[in-house]
């Protein structure tokens, strides 16, 4: 039923791109004005260029966090400023464009719904760029008239995406004449959005957490106060894709990326396989799969597994092969050549991505292998909503109690996690394998569960606590690398993350690199000498990080 949904969902906006786009021949097609646009298409096309914007800001911040492997040697070039022109293109070029042109068309039409869902998504971009890059422009960005705008500061933005989302919600709670014709996200419900802004008001809080503490404790409790945060699975915000391969293609990016005759894609980090090995955590085989279930010893595939561990490496550090049964990825910082492994090294899951499930055949990907890409983009998670919470509980001392909440993110983690394995194509061959092997989830979810509350009573301070909750938000967090990125420079923890292999690999990235495309046709623009500049609300100190 949900990949009939989302062909639906797609069908339906080609549609509206066919029939609604309306423009005389003598205008530029590619050009949106106030004279050539329905606001029914641009409002799908700026959902469409938004999941993208997602996937691109997020897949750095998954790799400095070791989600994934980080293909350089040294910080410095992990993340490189011609990397991210194709982010900045989008959002400026694309959706922060679009959303300009919408906004005034949709509330003098009293379209408010369009206009809400555009502040929406336009807050979220802002705060993205804030976050990875630091200072960004907006209030010069758009003036077609001006070729070398100026940047505004991140504090200053964050504040406009406050006051955006605040607006967002005024615009939601107005009587609206329609609603969207195609809303890719929540099909049509506004409180779900509402939801959304309000979960996005979190987020700010949160991180500002460090230069305001009082301020961010009263938007906090404000925002409980009022029970319109995202709290059950039906208010996720996630872009679902479908599994068309061509014309377009709406397969999950991470799939398209790995699933064919040849393999490839991207390594998984080592280390958190290895973490959520050890730990017997129930996600591993939604998350990841293994294309050969025996560990290679052919060192022409896996050169490290004749050295010896580094010496900066603790003990307790995975290295190479994190587990003896197949789990094949990358250490942190590796960028070793591409031997042919590419129908070998462990590949995406079925969770996010749309993958495969791994009930151990050991077999290599291939086209529209298991969910086929019908994957999704975990943007915002009731069980994001409740880690957040705990966090800001325990370090902030708002309305809540920190353990409670700690569990109720864990469970919902793996009620979505497991929601979604069983409407996938792959359900039938899940039940299958759980019943011939006697594994019950319920009893490895309650297992695991209690496992990380015992953890959380013997810690004996806060900050062992913290650290708890922020390592159990990371594994929640797979396929979200901006919360992960963020979470990390907030608060310096999953403490003991994987070192990089390179004994000196440099500074930890605070911030990046502007892109090239910005540097380059801006007078104005400079470029950062390195990246160890922190964005505005990050004051810890360099020493936390590695």
């Amino acid at each position: 039923m949900m990949i009939k949904k989302i062909h639906f969902l797609w069908l339906a906006l080609m549609s509206i791109v066919i029939s609604s786009c309306k423009l005389d021949l003598l205008d530029n097609p590619n050009a949106v004005t106030t004279n050539n646009t329905d606001i029914n298409y641009l409002a799908s096309q700026i959902q469409v260029s938004y999941a993208t914007h997602f996937n691109q800001v997020g897949d750095p911040g998954m790799r400095l966090t070791r989600m994934l492997n980080a293909g350089a040697a040294i910080y410095d070039n992990a993340v490189t400023p011609g990397g991210m022109d194709g982010a900045w293109t989008n959002a400026y070029a694309g959706i922060l464009n679009d959303i300009k042109t919408l906004i005034p068309l949709a509330e003098q039409g009293e379209f408010f719904v369009h206009a809400g869902v555009g502040r929406i998504l336009r807050a979220s971009v802002l705060m993205n760029f804030v976050d990875i890059f630091g200072d960004v422009p907006y209030t010069e960005a758009l003036d077609p008239a001006n070729f070398n705008p100026k940047v505004d500061g991140g504090a200053t933005l964050y504040t406009v995406a406050l006051a955006d989302l605040d607006k967002a919600i005024e615009n939601l709670n107005a009587k609206s004449k329609s609603g969207l014709t195609v809303d890719l996200y929540y099909g049509g419900t506004i409180d779900n959005w509402i939801r959304a802004a309000n979960t996005l008001k979190l987020k700010i809080y949160l991180n500002r957490k460090l230069i305001d503490a009082a301020g961010s404790k009263t938007g906090i409790n404000t925002l409980i106060a009022g029970n319109k945060l995202i709290s059950t699975t039906t208010q996720n915000l996630t872009f679902k894709y479908g599994t068309t391969q061509v014309n377009p293609d709406n397969r999950h990016p991470r799939y398209a990326g790995q699933y064919s005759p040849t393999g490839g894609g991207d390594y998984q980090s080592n280390a958190y396989m290895g973490l959520m090995y050890d730990k017997k955590d129930p996600r591993i085989r939604a998350y990841f799969y293994r294309q050969v279930t025996v560990n290679s010893k052919d060192v022409n595939e896996i050169r490290c597994i004749t050295n010896q561990k580094p010496n900066h490496y603790a003990a307790t550090d995975y290295y190479c092969l994190p587990t003896n049964v197949g789990y094949w990825g990358r250490d942190h910082l590796s960028n070793e050549g591409i031997p042919p492994d590419g129908l070998k090294r462990t590949a995406w899951g079925l969770y996010p991505a749309g993958g495969l499930y791994d009930n151990d055949a050991g077999r290599p990907v291939s086209l529209v292998a298991g969910a086929a890409g019908a994957g999704i983009q975990p943007i915002l998670m009731s069980s994001f909503t409740d880690f957040m919470l705990a966090e800001s509980a325990l370090t902030l001392g708002t309305t809540g109690d920190a353990r409670a909440l700690l569990e109720s993110g864990l469970r919902k983690s793996m009620a979505d996690v497991r929601a979604f394995m069983l409407a996938s194509a792959e359900s039938s061959k899940i039940t299958a394998f759980e019943t011939s092997n006697n594994i019950v989830w319920a009893d490895q979810v309650n297992n695991y569960v209690q496992a990380v509350l015992a953890a959380y009573d013997s810690a004996t301070t806060s900050s062992a606590k913290l650290n708890v909750i922020a390592t159990e938000y990371w594994f929640a967090l797979y396929g979200n690398g901006i919360e992960a990125y963020n979470l990390y420079r907030r608060t310096g923890m999953p403490l003991n993350l994987q070192p990089a292999l390179d004994p000196n690999p440099g500074p930890f990235i605070r911030s990046f690199y502007y892109p090239t495309a910005f540097v380059s046709r801006n007078v104005n623009a400079k470029q950062k000498a390195n990246m160890t500049l922190p964005v505005f609300w990050d004051n810890n100190p360099a020493s936390l990080f590695k």
